[in-house]
């Protein structure tokens, strides 16, 4: 991915401030060694919001006697979220809270589980670049929101460091 002139300045004061990370020498092979330490997963664990989720993956988590309790208006809404994201989808506030609200009347019927699900399916843990980029707390119960996603190549790393 490439980063915003504002994000690489941010990538190299995190770099700066890190004494580990700051010590490689500033070339390519430094760059290299940074970028795979970022690409680790974030320790103490930090848990973020995914940006997209396959809609496919909704029917793994899904207790199908959830389903059955259904009104017809809920099972009406699942059906038009469905067919309005057929492939995947970025789970924002509207459609987390759109799902627990769907399932929200089929308490007794796998609602609350398959809500709990959903809850789990949402998020991920994030690497140490992310965490770098994202906003809020982190924790299990309040992900952050990512505003990077995915591995950061040794070429971004070499660009930031290399800004005046």
């Amino acid at each position: 991915m490439a980063l915003t002139p504002a994000q690489q300045q941010t990538l190299k004061t995190y770099i700066e401030a890190d004494a580990t990370l700051n010590a490689f020498p500033l070339n390519s092979d430094g760059a290299f060694a940074i970028a795979q330490l970022l690409n680790l997963q974030a320790s103490p664990d930090f848990f973020v919001y995914r940006k997209a989720v396959e809609t496919m993956e909704i029917g793994k988590v899904v207790v199908y006697t959830a389903i059955g309790a259904l009104t017809s208006n809920n099972q009406g809404r699942l059906t038009a979220f469905l067919d309005l994201n057929p492939v995947d989808f970025e789970p924002t506030v509207d459609i987390r809270a759109m799902f627990d609200d769907i399932f929200s009347g089929a308490l007794g019927g796998g609602g609350e589980p398959t809500r709990d699900a959903l809850t789990a399916l949402w998020k991920r843990l994030a690497t140490r670049f992310e965490e770098i980029f994202a906003t809020g707390t982190g924790s299990d119960a309040s992900p952050a929101t990512m505003a990077a996603v995915g591995p950061v190549a040794y070429t971004e790393v070499e660009a930031a460091r290399n800004l005046p």
